[in-house]
């Protein structure tokens, strides 16, 4: 799965790898072409005296070394430079996947792992992708140029080479095995720390309103030892990587010495050679050990591809049509025609064959007990997800035909938890419409009730929003959420449940102004409170996920008994009439 991702994601950058791998092949070279330099300064310069061909060769030593240091200094910053780009590029088509994907699929995944994935996860890939540009071409060129040399200086000395690098390897690789499900565990604890988290940060006042200090506390933690227990694991397999390496390395140069002091006693060998030797050797283990460096990365970088992989191949349930129709001939007509909707491994569906027709200048109200499907029945309609069954049409064209951005200008929707994104109240506002003006803004929110509140703010529209709007109040919030779907001006309006924080004497306000406002557009009201949809035109009543009854408050009070017992349990009889 890493080698996938990497060879899809690297094409745009072929021109810069290949000049990449051209300067480490020539780093490398110049690094291997040293060792060879200072033996024949030794053998040929020192022993025999000859000053002049020490100052020659040691002048040539000192050029290869500037080009050595060059080439390195190009290619880690061509290297880091292409990593970046690489880790850029990751984590924008991760978030336009799941940017493109439906409550569905948000809620497998759940937040807090998306968040860890788009992060952390495409992190991990980038500093390996740094390694590895870093060594891939260095490390193997160094590691079999260094043995071919060696032996060219000495071919019975060169036995140590051959019992030490299958000796590093089958160390490495058992190590490198027994890391990689150990990550996987780590990146799935991760998950988990930045859920619970979430959910404490989040859920801040419900916690203190329970007095679950305590409680909340001990959950974290142990949340936090799950991953620091796993942390431990992985780090004692890399501490161990260390020294059985460096072990290795210490026996073969003791070996090197020991048996390459005989060689030059018996006259076998020169000091020169020896000398190159022991460097070759060092080069050898310092490109066992970058490799293993990159090889301790590799398997946290294979699960972390893997999770990114499965996100990048996730489809969204809710699809764009190959030719979207991108004009509409009339003005906000909705029709609900037998709808069913089944959430995936549902025994029963939440929607049971619903119809309901909403229409230019009425409102249409939706009302039913807890758990009657309302909420999802009017996410059908933007697309949050998709009918299981059914159709929903928009002006007579399927919902499914339309083009997104044009679905989204002709329906507005104000959801039953409005949520507010950081900045000011203006750029929440603008958010359906960046082009409006002051002035639109302003009228909007005199018609949610909420321009006097924002006026008492000491900055006005640019008064600072904080993240989910938690700085402002649930009726405050509500409002907002109500103005910035006005500002948009849809064609048909979706209020679910947007009025449950207000007061009854804001609600009546505000639903007065949204008559005027929304006169020639259609509005469709789902709510709980009778008080709110009894002077809808038209009442559809859900019950379990089936429309039972459908009239005026009137009518239904009359001939249906759901709606009865709703109203009842709301307002007295004389109320109710």
């Amino acid at each position: 799965m890493l080698i996938r991702l990497l060879r899809t994601r690297l094409g745009p950058y072929k021109r810069p790898l290949a000049l990449l791998v051209v300067l480490q092949l020539l780093q490398t070279s110049a690094t291997l072409y040293l060792p060879t330099l200072n033996a024949d300064i030794i053998d040929d310069g020192v022993v025999k005296g000859d000053t002049g061909y020490i100052l020659s060769l040691g002048a040539l030593m000192i050029g290869i070394s500037v080009v050595q240091v060059l080439c390195n200094i190009g290619a880690v910053f061509l290297g880091a430079r292409t990593a970046a780009a690489l880790g850029r590029d990751v984590r924008a088509a991760v978030f336009d996947r799941v940017q493109s994907f439906s409550a569905r699929e948000v809620g497998h995944f759940g937040a807090p792992s998306l968040i860890t994935r788009t992060t952390n996860d495409v992190q991990q890939i980038q500093m390996l992708v740094l390694m590895a540009f870093t060594l891939m071409v260095s490390a193997p060129i160094m590691c079999v140029g260094g043995i071919v040399l060696a032996l060219g200086l000495d071919v019975p000395l060169s036995a140590v080479l051959l019992a030490v690098v299958p000796v590093l390897g089958i160390a490495v690789s058992l190590i490198v095995r027994r890391m990689r499900p150990l990550f996987r565990t780590m990146q799935e604890r991760l998950d988990t720390v930045n859920r619970v988290l979430r959910e404490q940060i989040t859920g801040n006042r419900v916690i203190r309103a329970f007095v679950r200090d305590d409680y909340e506390k001990r959950r974290f933690a142990r949340a936090n030892q799950e991953l620091t227990d796993v942390s431990m694991a992985t780090g004692r397999l890399m501490a161990l990587m260390f020294p059985t390496v460096m072990t290795v390395v210490n026996v073969s140069s003791i070996a090197v010495v020991w048996f390459g002091a005989h060689r030059i006693d018996g006259g076998g060998m020169e000091i020169g050679a020896l000398t190159a030797f022991l460097a070759y050797l060092m080069q050898i283990v310092m490109a066992v050990m970058m490799a293993t460096f990159m090889f301790m990365m590799v398997p946290r970088a294979e699960v972390c591809a893997e999770r990114i992989q499965e996100v990048l191949d996730t489809a969204s349930s809710v699809v764009p049509p190959p030719a979207p129709v991108r004009e509409l001939c009339a003005r906000g007509l909705l029709e609900v025609r037998d709808v069913d909707f089944r959430y995936p491994g549902a025994e029963e569906p939440v929607l049971h064959a619903v119809s309901l027709n909403a229409r230019p200048g009425e409102t249409t109200a939706v009302i039913g007990s807890t758990g009657s499907g309302k909420s999802t029945l009017l996410g059908l309609v933007p697309r949050l997800f998709d009918v299981t069954g059914g159709e929903v049409f928009v002006d007579g064209v399927d919902v499914r035909e339309l083009d997104p951005a044009l679905l989204a200008r002709t329906v507005g929707l104000v959801p039953q938890k409005p949520y507010l994104f950081s900045g000011t109240v203006a750029t929440n506002l603008r958010y359906g419409n960046p082009d409006a003006s002051d002035a639109e803004l302003w009228a909007a929110l005199e018609t949610a009730q909420a321009a006097d509140f924002v006026r008492g703010l000491e900055a006005g529209l640019d008064a600072p929003i904080a993240q989910g709007g938690t700085n402002v109040s649930g009726g405050q919030r509500q409002r907002l959420a109500i103005a910035r779907t006005l500002v948009q001006r849809p064609e048909i309006y979706l209020f679910d449940d947007s009025f449950s924080a207000l007061d009854y004497a804001t609600d009546a306000a505000l639903r007065a102004a949204l008559a005027a406002e929304t006169a020639d557009a259609t509005v469709v009201i789902v709510a709980q409170r009778v008080s709110t949809i009894r002077d809808a035109d038209r009442i559809v009543v859900l019950d379990e996920g089936r429309v039972v009854g459908t009239g005026t408050h009137h009518a239904l009070m009359e001939t249906n008994e759901t709606y009865r017992e709703i109203v009842l349990s709301q307002l007295t009889e004389a109320e109710a009439a």
